[in-house]
C-alpha cells in the first residue's frame, strides 16, 4: 500500500505547486479572446504585470525587467497588433483590458500588480476598473486615461498628426526616426543610447493603428469613473514628462482615494529608461509597501 502511495505521490512532488510558482522563465504565444499574445516571464514572488506603450511593444520594459524579476514574478507581454503578438482584421472591436484578463487567466494567476506606461496605462486603469478582484494594485506611468481630453491635446494634434504623412512618404521606418524628435517628447534630456533604443523598438511597429487598417478598440468612459478604483495606486510621472501626462497624473490622484504620486528626476516621458533605478526603486518601495 505505501508503494502505491508513492506512486501517486511522485506527479505532485515532481509537477506540484501552483501555476504561479512554476512560470519563472517561460515564454510563450497565449492563444486568448480569438487573438495570439507574445509573453514572457521571470522570477518568483508577488506577480507584477507590465504593459507597454505605444509606438513599441515589450521591449519598452527592457531597463526594468530583469532587475524587477530579482524581487517578483514579473510578466511582459505584446498587446494585440504590437510586436510578435498578432493583430486582427481592419474594424475588428475588441478591448486590450480584456486580453489582459484572458492573459492572467491563461497563466493561471488570480490577482497581480499591474503596471502599464502611456498607452499601457490606460489599458491598466480599464482593467482596474471592470476586473478590481484581479487587481492587487495600480500603477500608471507617463499616465493616460481613457474618455479624457487635455487642455495641451494640441500637443498631440501637432505631433501625431504627422505620423500618416510621414509613412506616406517615407515608410515606416521613416515615421519611427521622427517619433523621438516631435517636440512633446523633449528628446534633449534623454542620452543618445535610450533615443536609438526606443527608435529601433518603434521600427518594429506596423503604425497600423495609425494608418486607418488596424482593429477598432472598445475603450470605457474611465474618467468619468476614478472614483471607483480602490486598489492602492501609484502614479508615476516625470519632471519632464507629456504636458497632458502630468495633467492626467494630477486629475488621477485627485480622483483615486488611495493614491500617491511619485515625480522622477531629470526624466521624460519614456521616464523608466531615463532614470531605470530610480524608476524600479519606486516600484519595489511601492509594492513592497503593500
Amino acid at each position: 500500500m505505501k508503494y502505491t502511495f508513492l506512486i501517486f505521490l511522485l506527479p505532485i512532488l515532481v509537477f506540484g505547486g501552483c501555476r504561479e510558482d512554476r512560470l519563472n522563465g517561460e515564454t510563450g504565444f497565449a492563444k486568448v479572446n480569438g487573438t495570439t499574445l507574445y509573453y514572457e516571464v521571470a522570477g518568483s514572488g508577488e506577480p507584477l504585470l507590465l504593459v507597454h506603450g505605444n509606438f513599441g511593444d515589450c521591449r519598452h520594459w527592457d531597463y526594468n525587467f530583469g532587475e524587477l524579476a530579482g524581487k517578483f514574478m514579473v510578466i511582459r507581454y505584446d498587446v494585440r497588433g504590437y510586436g510578435k503578438s498578432e493583430s486582427s482584421p481592419k474594424g475588428f472591436e475588441y478591448k486590450d483590458h480584456a486580453d489582459l484578463k484572458a492573459l492572467l487567466d491563461y497563466l493561471g494567476i488570480k490577482k497581480a500588480h499591474v503596471a502599464g506606461f502611456s498607452m499601457g496605462s490606460g489599458i491598466v486603469i480599464n482593467f482596474a476598473l471592470e476586473y478590481p478582484e484581479m487587481c492587487k494594485s495600480l500603477i500608471p506611468v507617463g499616465p493616460w486615461v481613457c474618455g479624457y481630453t487635455p487642455s495641451s491635446i494640441q500637443e498631440f494634434s501637432r505631433d501625431f498628426g504627422q505620423i500618416p504623412s510621414i509613412i506616406e512618404q517615407g515608410g515606416i521606418d521613416a515615421a519611427a526616426e521622427q517619433l523621438i524628435e516631435f517636440p512633446l517628447f523633449k528628446a534633449d534630456v534623454s542620452s543618445d543610447e535610450v533615443k536609438a533604443f526606443i527608435t529601433s523598438v518603434a521600427k518594429n511597429y506596423s503604425f497600423l493603428h495609425w494608418t486607418g487598417e488596424g482593429p477598432a478598440r472598445i475603450e470605457p468612459d474611465a474618467v468619468n469613473m476614478l472614483d471607483r478604483i480602490k486598489a492602492p495606486t501609484l502614479i508615476v510621472t516625470s519632471e519632464y514628462d507629456i504636458n497632458a501626462c502630468l495633467e492626467i497624473a494630477g486629475l488621477l490622484d485627485e480622483k483615486i482615494e488611495n493614491s500617491t504620486v511619485v515625480s522622477i528626476p531629470e526624466a521624460t516621458h519614456f521616464m523608466m529608461m531615463d532614470k531605470p533605478q530610480e524608476f524600479n526603486d519606486a516600484l519595489v518601495n511601492f509594492i513592497l509597501s503593500q
